[in-house]
């Protein structure tokens, strides 16, 4: 047993759960340190519970903007008059609705039960998981070059766990502004939704990144009536200003309110309602505020300044492409490296700690390759180099962008906004990135990502069969029309 490599990660997310269990493989003796359950914010507040709830939205959504086209007919809301004995229907009101109490319901059942068959593979791989808050002890390395950590069980215990590596793996949690005090009740931060148990009637989201324009698409295809507070010119100014504006112009059209240029200042909450006060001087109100204003990742009254770890002035550990910290035998991985907050980067960020660690073959992080989504509708997917990367002159690119108006298979479902966008080397044809707007982007966007990382040209995306109609069927013909234009500069 004297040779068996002791591995401790602090974190239970998809960084420090992904990486127990490649450890556990390779023969290590590992313990995960969680406070909240396996599985992390991912699993318990965010990834998972904020995409079942859209799941429920999607489906409004999808029968809200299609029906009339696809000749369904929903029961006759002219009169007021219930039907068969029912209760009186307002007149034009939608016959649609959602029990959002009995949706929050099912979005923590599900998180709950995730968790715990996370837990039940760790620990049947032999990984042993402490319920705690743990943090590094001593400051530095023991003679024996290992490392001490320390858990603060919910007992009011301490326990000290020797390692000869640790993976930090704490993940965020969501920034607070001074005078926008959650409480919970009527001003929310994206963890604290799931306790709602009736339907927000006039719902102010402030903060346009993903997060906000996720939960806000979602709320306004549930009923609410969604006013979207954004500090920037446009929704989404992380992602490409193409596909931002197409989800723009389809929030506005289903009613949305997009404040651009205005930035929350404070939110007071006043009985039942909340005001919001924007920077110049102008107020909002509505019943209830969402903060979607970023995250803080969880590195403090950790010791790790103390053990040698440097972060940023945002407080995020800084890593390399191998998850190493700045201290020897200290890894990280996740949203406290701030590297990209993707469950999927952050399971990888582990996975190569460990096999660095205990000496196993190891591929640097490649973001690059990394494809992500954004959960609105449309949903919005990319891979690789982006439009900026291209106007800065990062990558040299042919573009090609083909909207999902003129598809056979978007046209029958009904599908009028989106668009596929290949980017390629001139000469080479190499596709290096692509960006996806439709319904499903997230599925559709996977052959781009391995056209992406098996470096394959557009005449060999072009060359593979696509069934006929296909939504998935734009991406081939993108990739033709890139074959004609890779030699020349400029976009379509």
């Amino acid at each position: 047993m004297g040779n068996v490599t002791r591995i401790v990660i602090i974190g239970g997310g998809p960084g420090g759960y992904e990486a127990a269990l490649v450890a556990a493989q390779l023969g290590a003796e590992v313990t995960v340190v969680d406070t909240d359950g396996l599985g992390g914010s991912a699993v318990l507040t965010d990834c998972v519970p904020s995409k079942t709830l859209i799941a429920t939205a999607e489906v409004m959504t999808t029968f809200d903007s299609s029906y009339e086209e696809l000749g369904i007919l929903v029961a006759d809301t002219e009169t007021s008059s219930g039907s068969a004995g029912g209760p009186p229907v307002e007149q034009g009101a939608s016959v649609i609705g959602v029990d959002l109490g009995k949706v929050n319901r099912r979005v923590k059942r599900l998180a709950i039960a995730q968790s715990h068959d996370i837990t039940q593979s760790v620990t049947r791989a032999g990984v042993t998981v402490l319920r705690g808050r743990g943090r590094l002890g001593g400051g530095g390395q023991a003679v024996d070059g290992s490392r001490e950590v320390l858990v603060d069980a919910p007992d009011g215990t301490v326990q000290s766990l020797r390692a000869d590596a640790v993976l930090i793996a704490t993940g965020a949690h969501p920034r607070e502004l001074p005078d926008a005090q959650p409480d919970g009740e009527r001003i929310l931060t994206w963890t604290q939704v799931y306790d709602l148990e009736e339907l927000p009637r006039e719902l102010i989201v402030v903060g346009s990144g993903v997060t906000g324009a996720e939960f806000a698409g979602a709320y306004q295809a549930l009923g609410s009536k969604v006013t979207l507070v954004s500090s920037r010119d446009r929704v989404l100014p992380g992602e490409d200003p193409d596909a931002a504006e197409v989800l723009e112009d389809v929030f506005r059209r289903r009613g949305m309110n997009v404040m651009g240029r205005s930035r929350a200042e404070s939110v007071k909450r006043i009985g039942d309602r909340v005001e919001v006060m924007l920077a110049d001087g102008k107020v909002i109100e509505g019943t209830h505020c969402l903060m979607a204003v970023g995250s803080i990742p969880n590195t403090s009254d950790m010791g790790l300044e103390e053990a040698g770890v440097k972060l940023n002035d945002w407080g995020q550990i800084q890593v390399d492409r191998v998850s190493r910290t700045s201290a020897p035998g200290v890894y990280a991985a996740g949203d406290c490296t701030g590297v990209f907050m993707l469950a999927s980067v952050a399971a990888m960020q582990g996975r190569i700690a460990m096999y660095h660690a205990l000496g196993d073959a190891v591929q640097p992080l490649n973001l690059k390759t990394v494809a992500s989504n954004v959960f609105t509708d449309p949903e919005i997917a990319t891979v690789g180099y982006t439009a900026a990367d291209v106007e800065c002159g990062k990558m040299d690119a042919v573009v090609v962008k083909l909207p999902l108006r003129g598809n056979p298979r978007a046209k029958m479902q009904g599908i009028r906004d989106g668009f596929v966008k290949l980017f390629c080397r001139p000469g080479t044809g190499i596709v290096v990135g692509g960006v996806v707007v439709a319904p499903r982007a997230s599925e559709l966007i996977h052959p781009i990502s391995l056209a992406v990382d098996a470096n394959l040209t557009v005449e060999q995306v072009a060359s593979a069969f696509t069934v006929y109609p296909s939504v998935s069927g734009s991406t081939a013909e993108v990739a033709r029309q890139l074959h004609i234009r890779k030699r020349s500069d400029g976009e379509s």
